[in-house]
């Protein structure tokens, strides 16, 4: 890890941790929970040989600023929005997994001109999400720990418990190859996560759902840029079935699912993920050499 440069910026309101690497087109990489820039600790030596990669701690995590305010998407959104705009360019390439692979899509959909590629890993078109919500007991069923995450305290005193115990079953428990995360990698999660503020700052993105009024709902939600989705079949929280349909809101769409794998794709299946991303990007690789 040591050719990755550590910075930081203002946008909307917030001081920004990132960490990049390379050169040439701009590579956003955005962590889901409960992560951190490092969860992309296995693509940035992949990718930034032909991109400028950056890995940001988003709003409340890890090394950014944790203020009480601004947890919902629109905020959220803007944020990378704005860190585009700070990092000197006025287009990227927008990689999010799980509530990053959200600020993607909302991204892409609402600000279509700033996002010339799309890829997410692990989480559905918001629509497609929103709608199981409402016709898919079994998805009701799975996400019910988002109403967990939205009660007061409670959540963070179990989260804490026993040195986060509950923390390191849900990053290891679903995992198919249980070597995927080492000691190391638990322990860097878990202390990203003590810092002041932080583990309140990561459930405030699921307690501003609460205050949501379906943001862009009413608009036809489609993206026209190039979009990768890639899609660990073993998640435990988002059914395989989440992905079907995507083709309606995506008009150039590929879909690269990886069998015996859990929500934690990057993670636990680095070298495909790696692979379907570059074979992704391939147009631009040859364009920029």
């Amino acid at each position: 890890m040591e050719q990755l440069e550590h910075c930081y910026t203002d946008v909307n309101g917030i001081r920004m941790h990132y960490v990049t690497a390379g050169s040439g087109p701009l590579l956003l990489l955005l962590h889901g929970f409960p992560e951190f820039w490092y969860s992309w600790r296995q693509q940035i030596p992949a990718l930034s040989p032909y991109f400028t990669v950056v890995a940001p701690d988003l709003r409340g995590y890890n090394e950014t600023e944790k203020p009480t305010w601004g947890y919902e998407l629109d905020v959220l959104v803007t944020d990378v929005r704005e860190l585009i705009r700070a990092l000197g360019h006025t287009e990227a390439i927008v990689a999010g997994h799980d509530w990053g692979g959200a600020l993607a899509w909302y991204l892409a959909i609402a600000y279509p001109h700033r996002v010339s590629r799309l890829i997410a890993l692990n989480m559905p078109h918001p629509a497609l999400f929103t709608r199981a919500l409402r016709t898919n007991p079994m998805q009701v069923l799975r996400s019910l720990y988002i109403s967990f995450f939205q009660l007061p305290w409670l959540p963070e005193a179990l989260l804490r418990a026993n040195d986060y115990a509950l923390l390191e079953r849900v990053l290891c428990d679903d995992l198919v190859r249980k070597d995927a995360l080492s000691a190391q990698d638990i322990q860097a999660f878990k202390d990203a996560v003590r810092k002041p503020g932080a583990l309140t700052a990561a459930l405030n993105w699921y307690r501003a759902l609460r205050r949501e009024h379906t943001w862009l709902m009413d608009t036809p939600m489609r993206v026209e840029m190039p979009t990768l989705l890639i899609w660990g079949q073993q998640d435990r929280a988002l059914g395989t079935e989440l992905t079907h349909g995507t083709e309606r809101y995506a008009e150039d769409l590929h879909i690269c699912y990886i069998t015996r794998c859990s929500h934690w794709v990057q993670q636990e299946q680095p070298e495909l993920v790696n692979r379907y991303i570059l074979d992704f990007l391939s147009d631009i690789i040859v364009r920029n050499q």
